[in-house]
């Protein structure tokens, strides 16, 4: 590939500003592209050109993506299952993002393009028991992906698909499981499980108020994928002949329940489990069936999970107590 601009939009965010900091340590020439200001950015990498710019207008995206000759499209208005539950319609002009980077970058000449898919794009009908069968890339059809924000990345795949088709576009498509690590959301509504869970028990440790919120009865399962690993695997992917859509996430398969014991044993405490019924739970189980990735690229998602929740309690922590009152 062409050692030219590489575009990371939505690079300032959780897992662009990580794509941003691999890139520029390996000595690319980068541009990270994000619609907060910077002040509210994950990650500001030194040397790397950071551009604040509404990725849903086409005329900033024209903009974002001159003279480069590789774009990672991975900004969207989403987060934690909270989140895109009540927000459907948000989530849904994320479409608009896609599209018009996509347009953008064929008008450009740009040689390859990744989109940041999303395991929501997976048929629900698929979802419905805890003692889940792992998903392979063609349960995605018949089509029945989580609403709103699972329709988008389903749409998106497809724009991606037949720009490569009519126009020629190098285009690479990975869904993403579940991606957790340092850096990232830990509170505000946004967060995902392994950092909600997280800053719970960082709380109930602090407070002393030994108790936790569990959403659902903590038997759903799910898998999750350090950010280590999505990077390595985004990047990978990009460089592939991958054609089609392709799973990219950790195949360890845990209960909500152990990744709050896991949380726990992180603390060092055992902390009381309340069940809220009532609040957002998505899909019962899902997990990532890797069978095609280790055959395309001789490797999967590895980093265990015990490890990565070690790290990202850490890094959380360490954000609770800078913004506790003193």
């Amino acid at each position: 590939m062409s050692e030219g601009v590489i575009v990371v939009g939505g690079g300032g965010g959780f897992i662009g500003g990580h794509l941003v900091a691999a890139l520029s340590r390996d000595g690319r020439k980068v541009r990270a592209v994000d619609i907060k200001p910077k002040s509210e950015w994950y990650q500001v990498v030194p040397g790397v050109e950071s551009v604040v710019a509404d990725l849903k207008d086409l005329a900033r995206c024209r903009e974002a993506v001159d003279g480069a000759s590789e774009v990672y499209q991975l900004a969207a208005d989403m987060g934690g299952m909270g989140f895109i539950e009540h927000n459907k319609a948000l989530c849904m002009l994320s479409v608009l993002t896609n599209t018009h980077m996509l347009v953008a970058a064929k008008d450009a000449g740009v040689s390859r393009f990744f989109f940041s898919s999303s395991a929501c794009v997976y048929n629900a009908d698929k979802q419905v028991s805890a003692d889940v069968v792992a998903l392979v890339e063609e349960d995605a059809y018949p089509a029945m992906p989580e609403d709103g924000y699972g329709w988008e990345k389903l749409f998106s795949e497809r724009m991606c698909r037949h720009f490569r088709e009519d126009y020629g576009i190098q285009a690479r498509v990975a869904r993403y499981h579940n991606v957790y690590g340092p850096h990232g959301t830990w509170d505000g509504g946004r967060e995902k499980a392994p950092a909600a869970i997280c800053r719970k028990v960082i709380h109930a440790k602090a407070t002393g108020r030994h108790e936790i919120e569990i959403w659902g009865d903590g038997l759903q399962t799910r898998s999750f994928m350090y950010i280590d690993d999505c990077v390595k695997g985004t990047r990978a992917i990009m460089a592939s002949e991958i054609l089609d859509p392709i799973n990219l996430g950790s195949s360890e398969l845990v209960t909500i329940n152990q990744l709050v014991s896991i949380a726990e044993s992180i603390a060092g405490i055992t902390l009381k489990r309340n069940y809220n019924l009532s609040a957002p739970k998505g899909v019962m189980g899902r997990n990532s069936d890797n069978t095609r990735i280790r055959a395309e690229l001789g490797w999967e998602p590895s980093i265990p999970l015990r490890d990565g929740m070690e790290r990202t309690y850490r890094w959380i922590e360490s954000e609770y107590r800078a913004k506790a009152p003193r």
